[in-house]
């Protein structure tokens, strides 16, 4: 039996994705550092898969095509089925759940560095008898990653997406169904001038550590972006 581990992620398009990133990254760049960042939390997930039966996704909105290239074969596509993302949540529970796997975790693609860690702490609580939820805090007050054993709608309805209230909000649900919550160490998102910048910091200081994935891809995308981009270095800093 396998927990599925799935990346929540946009097609990496110029102009639709890491559109906070602009400035002080220009549109190519942010695509290309978001295409990145799913290249890294798939390796992640694939690094976790090591220590624990991890099976592992990317459930995306916009053409398959552009992640083909990508993932390695180890990942698999899961296209999303609607519009909105706590549609777009459930629907990937309720799917991967359907497939057979015992559980299913639900990561942002925002986390490049997120410790490998935290997902193996995530499949372990989900592989213990009974039902329950585990949430990943994120520090803006949503979360990095919620993990579930059985497709409970109500976690989805009637939260205020995209604020600081999700957090908040999804424990409610969870009170609401009787649900037992494992709460992980909380982590950032990288969705503005000011987390991307503390993430190149990291990522700049050293490789990976028991801290934070290395994010090979992230870094290596950064230092071509720098290198050749003075409005993004002074952008940051």
């Amino acid at each position: 039996m396998t927990v599925a581990f799935a990346v929540m992620a946009k097609a990496p398009l110029v102009g639709e994705v890491k559109t906070r990133l602009v400035p002080p990254l220009t549109p190519p760049d942010a695509a290309a550092l978001g295409a990145a960042f799913i290249q890294d939390i798939a390796g992640n997930i694939l690094a976790a898969a090591e220590a624990a039966p991890i099976a592992g996704y990317v459930a995306f909105s916009g053409p398959a095509s552009a992640f083909r290239t990508l993932l390695p074969p180890a990942i698999g596509l899961l296209p999303s089925r609607r519009a909105g993302l706590g549609f777009s949540l459930f629907d990937a529970a309720e799917d991967l759940l359907g497939a057979g796997h015992e559980a299913v975790c639900l990561v942002n693609a925002d986390s490049p560095n997120l410790p490998t860690s935290l997902l193996i702490s995530a499949a372990q609580a989900l592989r213990r008898t009974g039902d329950r939820l585990v949430l990943g805090p994120a520090e803006d007050g949503g979360y990095y990653l919620i993990g579930l054993k059985q497709p409970h709608r109500r976690l989805f309805e009637e939260i205020d997406w995209s604020t600081e209230r999700v957090f908040g909000q999804t424990l409610d649900r969870a009170a609401e169904l009787g649900l037992e919550t494992v709460t992980l160490p909380e982590w950032y998102d990288v969705d503005d001038a000011a987390s991307l910048r503390r993430l190149a910091d990291q990522l700049f200081a050293g490789g990976g550590t028991p801290d934070r994935y290395a994010a090979p891809q992230t870094t290596a995308c950064l230092r071509r972006i720098l290198a050749g981009d003075g409005k993004a270095v002074r952008g940051l800093g």
